[in-house]
C-alpha cells in the first residue's frame, strides 16, 4: 500500500451514524445523526459530529450544521475535511453528545442541540468491517475505519419516535446506519 500525503484529517472514536427519510421518494436523506463519542483532529478532541433535521422535505432545515461541545474544534470540519461538499459553510452548533455502547446487543447516541433532542438505538448489528473508501465520489476525502451495519434503527426527535427509511448505501459510501467504532477521514 502506498503512502498517501495528507494536511488535513479526523479521527473518532465510538461512532453512531444514521441517515434517512420520513418520505418516501426524496433524493436525499432529512435525517443525518452522525456523532462520536469523541473526535480527533489537529485542534484537540471533544465529542462531535453533523445533524441534520429537515422534517419538512419542502422547507429549509429545522437544524444543519456539525455539533461539537467545543466550537474551535467544531470549525474545523468544513473547511477542512468536507471542502468542497454542501457541508462546507455548514455552521457550528454547540451540543452536548452521549455515545452509549451496550455490545453485542446495540449501540445509541442522544445530542441535545437548538433545543431539540435527538435519540438513536442501533441493534441487531452486523459484522464488523475493515472499510477503505478512497478520495473521489461520493466524499472528497479518504476513509478508514472499522464499520457494522445496523438491522435495526430506532429514532426520535424530542421523545417523538420516527418511521425512518434508511437506505442500504448512505452519503459517505457505507450503510446507511452503522456503528463505528473507529475510523478517520483524510484528505
Amino acid at each position: 500500500m502506498s503512502a498517501m500525503t495528507i494536511s488535513n484529517w479526523m479521527a473518532w472514536e465510538a461512532g453512531v451514524d444514521v441517515a434517512g427519510s420520513t418520505a418516501s421518494g426524496l433524493a436525499l436523506p432529512n435525517l443525518i445523526l452522525h456523532v462520536a463519542r469523541v473526535v480527533h483532529t489537529p485542534l484537540g478532541s471533544a465529542p462531535a459530529g453533523l445533524v441534520l433535521w429537515q422534517p419538512n422535505p419542502q422547507a429549509a432545515p429545522v437544524l444543519a450544521g456539525f455539533v461539537c461541545a467545543d466550537a474551535k474544534i467544531g470549525a474545523y470540519f468544513g473547511p477542512r475535511i468536507f471542502a468542497g461538499t454542501p457541508f462546507e459553510h455548514a455552521p457550528v452548533l454547540t451540543a452536548k453528545i452521549e455515545v452509549r455502547v451496550d455490545l453485542p446487543r446495540s449501540v445509541a447516541s442522544r445530542i441535545e442541540v437548538g433545543g431539540h433532542v435527538f435519540e438513536a438505538r442501533l441493534s441487531e448489528l452486523g459484522p464488523s468491517e475493515l472499510v477503505q473508501r478512497g478520495c473521489g465520489a461520493p466524499m472528497p476525502f479518504a476513509q478508514q475505519g472499522v464499520e457494522a451495519s445496523a438491522a435495526r434503527v430506532v429514532v426520535s426527535v424530542d421523545g417523538a419516535p420516527l418511521t425512518l427509511s434508511i437506505p442500504p448505501i448512505g452519503l459517505s459510501g457505507g450503510p446507511g446506519a452503522v456503528w463505528a467504532p473507529a475510523g478517520v477521514y483524510a484528505r
